[in-house]
């Protein structure tokens, strides 16, 4: 609390004091003027500088955050991956799907060897105090990350409006939507906070939501 203070109320004292004094000792208004608005104008600059630190420290944790959600929740061998929903659909007799399925498998090895390493890279920066030099860097790649996840995503939103699925499949996956759209939420928020401390190169809306299946198409 003491620090907050000390960190926010010197210059408003130093400009109270700077004005008492030049009033005790009749000081010249031409100079206390100069002064005093010089000191305001270093304390602003101050305070932004530091209002925008602690923003830039609350965005990089919530990256982290979410770095290790999208891992956990939508990648490796978790039951809401969409290369595991995908894999729901390994015994159809659907010769087309069944290729599709076996391509996407070989796929979602390479992509969750890819999430491995991001958030091993991640968590090492984080331990050596580097996390915040990177974060644009990691911002772009877990948005590069997600681009490329979501065109599976769609792949299979396609797919379940041509042909038949599994209930089961179609249950999995509108369950998938509902824990990703609200990853995807996140995401953009975190994007418009940082966009407006720092330049990011990167809009929220780019960051799309998934869509839930009818259950005309699921049998």
């Amino acid at each position: 609390m003491l620090r907050h203070i000390a960190g926010w109320g010197w210059y408003p004292a130093l400009i109270t004091a700077l004005a008492v004094f030049g009033l005790v000792f009749g000081w010249p208004v031409e100079i206390i003027v100069p002064a005093l608005i010089l000191i305001l104008a270093i304390g602003l600059m101050v305070a932004a500088i530091g209002s925008r630190n602690r923003e830039l420290e609350m965005s990089s944790l919530r990256l982290r955050q979410l770095a290790g959600y999208f891992q956990r929740r939508f990648a490796g061998n978790s039951s809401l991956s969409i290369f595991a929903i995908i894999g729901g659909l390994v015994n159809t007799d659907n010769p087309r799907v069944w290729e599709w399925v076996r391509a996407c498998e070989m796929s979602g090895r390479i992509f969750n060897t890819w999430c491995d390493s991001y958030v091993s890279r991640v968590e090492n920066d984080v331990k050596a105090g580097k996390f915040p030099v990177y974060m644009f860097t990691y911002l772009n790649e877990l948005w590069d990350m997600n681009g490329h996840y979501y065109e599976f995503v769609e792949q299979f939103q396609e797919l379940a409006g041509s042909v038949d699925i599994p209930r089961e499949t179609g249950e999995q996956y509108n369950k998938f939507v509902t824990e990703y759209n609200a990853f995807v939420q996140d995401f953009r928020d975190n994007i418009s906070t940082l966009k407006k401390i720092a330049r990011s190169g990167i809009e929220p809306p780019s960051v799309k939501l998934a869509k839930e299946l009818s259950p005309v198409r699921q049998t």
